[in-house]
């Protein structure tokens, strides 16, 4: 196919919308002539957009994005094409098999669509720094993962400047278009930062992934996915267990590090007498797998796209700031204002109250904070007043004793603060979490 000539009346529906005005179009909408075709020229020329993820959203996202008139495409996307995706990423082949998939979606994209570059990048959005990303008008997203969403949204809002008034610079606002399914659900979310509320307000919407009690997988493991679990959480960091990888690069998508991860959990369940560690299972638990549906996928990223479209052109109001979608039973869809959460870490106090017994252990209070939906921690570490109560890495072994303790055996006292890090937390932020005691 020839790629160098557009294909007669190949833009005669976008045109229908941008050369003439509407009800709902913004006020500031000014339509397209043939003298000043500034929308565009903005869509082809100007407009630059960046897509985290070509898997089953993103393969659509990319799609629509092309056919909407959109040219200058960067996707990011650390996978392979597996076998598995053929049946719902059509953008693959048999043939890619292996091959990245976003280098691959790129150039079918490319190769079919006259005039679009998509400049694909195979590498975790956390590669990228900060330069990068402040070149995209806006950011849309149809990742599969709680722990890149907060991340790319704590980005986001950290690039927002405020001027020494007090007022946010607009140019410095790169709107996240957020999209996300589960078998026949899905939502599609428009976050301004530092306007509207974050990805990270919301979190407690997230149903929490399943966890269980550190000194449950430490020292009583009673089913397989303790075991799986404390090759995770204690395996990796054993430098006294062979690996044939850096545990610091640990990659759930790679083979031989899943291989290896499989053989801990397996010896950890032979000690335990504990039956059904499978490779399958060690996935399940290690990927947090969750099922995908076509149709799904073809209803949000036609929402998400429809909100980069009208917030580029102006020609319609942008959702406020939430949908969801449920096809189960019917079809069925809801849309709502997510309102701005005071003590939120990224883009509000970052100061929370958290009240629990006096004579709860650490190990206690570590669970309850990992179940909790509001935080979604993973691998939390506790300092307070100067102290580690509780620390991940090097320093783990030291302080797994503090597990047994009370908060107050700790000198954590009520109203103390406790500075939690974890590495599902965006950038290098670390909640505060305020002590109360009750009676």
């Amino acid at each position: 196919m020839d790629t160098s000539v557009d294909l007669p009346g190949r833009w005669i529906d976008i045109e229908k919308i941008i050369k003439r005005t509407g009800p709902f179009a913004s006020p500031s909408f000014e339509p397209d002539t043939k003298a000043s075709p500034n929308i565009m020229n903005g869509l082809q020329n100007d407009f630059k957009v960046l897509v985290i993820g070509a898997g089953g959203l993103g393969c659509e996202i990319l799609k629509n994005l092309a056919l909407s008139g959109f040219r200058n495409i960067d996707v990011i996307d650390m996978d392979t094409i597996d076998i598995s995706n053929l049946n719902r990423q059509f953008l693959f082949r048999r043939k890619d098999v292996g091959k990245s998939k976003a280098e691959v979606a790129a150039a079918f994209i490319n190769s079919r669509i006259t005039g679009c570059n998509v400049t694909p990048h195979k590498c975790r959005i956390q590669d990228k720094d900060e330069d990068y990303y402040r070149q995209f008008k806006i950011v849309i997203a149809g990742l599969d993962s709680i722990e890149a969403r907060r991340w790319i949204n704590g980005l986001l809002v950290n690039l927002v400047v405020i001027n020494d008034n007090g007022d946010i610079e607009p140019d410095t606002i790169i709107p996240l278009v957020d999209g996300g399914t589960e078998g026949f659900k899905g939502q599609a979310r428009v976050i301004l930062p530092k306007i509207s509320s974050c990805f990270e307000c919301s979190l407690d919407a997230f149903p929490p992934q399943v966890s269980y009690a550190i000194c449950t997988i430490a020292n009583t493991p009673r089913v397989p996915e303790h075991c799986i679990q404390w090759a995770l959480l204690f395996g990796l960091q054993d430098a006294t267990l062979e690996k044939p990888f850096d545990p610091k690069q640990f990659d759930n998508d790679n083979p031989d590090h899943m291989n290896w991860l499989f053989e801990c959990a397996k010896k950890r369940a032979e000690k335990f007498n504990i039956n059904g560690v499978t490779y399958k299972l060690t996935q399940g638990v290690a990927k947090n797998i969750i099922p995908a549906i076509a149709s799904t996928n073809a209803i949000i990223a036609a929402a998400c796209c429809n909100e980069v479209f009208k917030f580029c052109t102006d020609s319609s109001g942008y959702l406020n700031n939430y949908m969801m979608y449920n096809g189960l039973n019917g079809v069925y869809t809801f849309t709502f204002e997510y309102e701005t959460k005071e003590g939120c870490a990224v883009c509000g106090t970052n100061l929370v109250v958290f009240e629990i017994n006096k004579s709860n252990t650490l190990s206690t209070f570590l669970e309850k904070i990992t179940t909790d939906s509001r935080f979604q921690f993973k691998k939390p570490s506790l300092r307070s007043n100067g102290r580690n109560l509780y620390m991940q890495g090097l320093l783990h072994q030291s302080t797994v004793p503090n597990l047994e303790k009370t908060l107050s055996e700790l000198n954590v006292q009520d109203g103390d603060e406790i500075t939690i890090t974890d590495p599902a937390l965006p950038g290098n932020l670390a909640v505060r979490m305020r002590i109360k005691y009750s009676s």
